[in-house]
């Protein structure tokens, strides 16, 4: 059935509605990568986007239980040119359609995802509406307005404390939104891995005497989150730190820094950081849309963006803090960057 995008500066894009028929909000993202939909999809940074995938077939491998990175899709929205409707892979399990139908995720195919692209990246990104109705700009007007994300963390941590036993060291992790794929990197590495709630206490935090605190990927604008960053800004110097992602600008800011909104955002699973210590090029995963704007007082940069020269990691220069921007746990392709996991534990 016909559907279409409503994008806030007023163009609309037509296509064939799919998955779960239901109007919905969100801001309107999009992700270079070939592969990695389910990956995409189940991702808690995502929380409140609508997702436009950039290469042109999606669902040709199916999805499967195993690859998930939380419980559930967290999109509120998925757009790609064409969904496979005949999945041929060892490991399928579902479709994709039947996929995002059981999860109740709109989705959008049979539009000018390129244009959409170009658009995206000249404008920046923007919120939209996929519908299959009329709807009166009166009525989209007010949807915008009302559309905000601020809350977004804490609608994809944890709700409660929880242990993974392990015979190494014992990381205490900050849940803001985290990936499988992070934890089990500790798990790979023996580490005992407590899982906090975002607005988890220091003091909460402190008394199981980690080893290592780890703030965690997630969603939303990190400058939203006043209280956590507080709370951060109270561990510091207590424990050694480390993050990815979010967790990277949630510690920028509680050591000082500032952060901003990218034009568009980083998002896909080939974006080259470079290493400025020994001038090595990572191939990286990407899922972020803001970034260190200034970096805070006795900081070094340790990591930059090839393309755009943003900054890609971070450590302190006489505490024990160390932070990137990249996914190393996510291996799209390349598996180089996991040896972050192993400085983290360094620390």
């Amino acid at each position: 059935m016909k559907a279409k995008l409503i994008l806030e500066n007023g163009m609309i894009f037509e296509g064939r509605a799919f998955g779960y028929i239901e109007e919905t909000l969100g801001e309107v993202v999009f992700n270079t990568g070939i592969t990695g939909y389910q990956e995409v999809l189940t991702d808690p940074s995502y929380y409140g986007q609508i997702v436009t995938m950039t290469s042109p077939l999606i669902g040709n491998y199916g999805l499967n239980l195993e690859d998930s990175q939380s419980q559930s899709p967290k999109v509120k929205g998925f757009i790609v040119r064409e969904a496979c409707k005949y999945p041929n892979n060892f490991r399928c399990e579902m479709e994709l359609e039947d996929y995002l139908k059981n999860n109740k995720i709109m989705a959008l195919e049979k539009i000018d995802t390129r244009a959409l692209t170009k658009v995206l990246r000249s404008s920046g990104t923007m919120k939209g509406i996929i519908t299959l109705e009329e709807l009166s700009k009166e009525y989209v007007k007010d949807k915008f307005d009302s559309f905000n994300n601020k809350d977004a963390v804490m609608k994809v941590t944890t709700k409660d404390v929880y242990t993974i036993q392990g015979t190494g060291k014992h990381v205490a992790l900050l849940n803001f939104g985290v990936k499988s794929n992070i934890i089990d990197s500790f798990i790979k590495r023996n580490c005992k891995v407590t899982v906090f709630p975002a607005d988890t206490s220091p003091e909460d935090v402190l008394k199981t005497n980690p080893d290592l605190i780890f703030l965690s990927n997630g969603p939303g604008n990190p400058e939203d989150l006043e209280d956590i960053i507080k709370n951060i800004n109270t561990l510091i110097g207590k424990k050694p730190i480390v993050g990815i992602c979010l967790g990277h600008q949630l510690l920028a800011l509680a050591l000082g820094g500032k952060t901003k909104k990218l034009k568009f955002g980083h998002r896909g699973c080939n974006h080259p950081v470079r290493n400025i210590k020994n001038n090595k090029i990572y191939i990286t995963s990407q899922n972020h849309g803001y970034y260190v704007h200034e970096l805070p007082k006795d900081t070094e940069i340790t990591h930059v963006s090839v393309n755009d020269g943003t900054v890609e990691g971070m450590r302190h220069n006489t505490l024990p803090i160390y932070s990137v921007q990249f996914h190393p746990e996510a291996c799209p392709g390349p598996q180089d960057a996991e040896e972050i996991f192993d400085e983290f534990l360094k620390l």
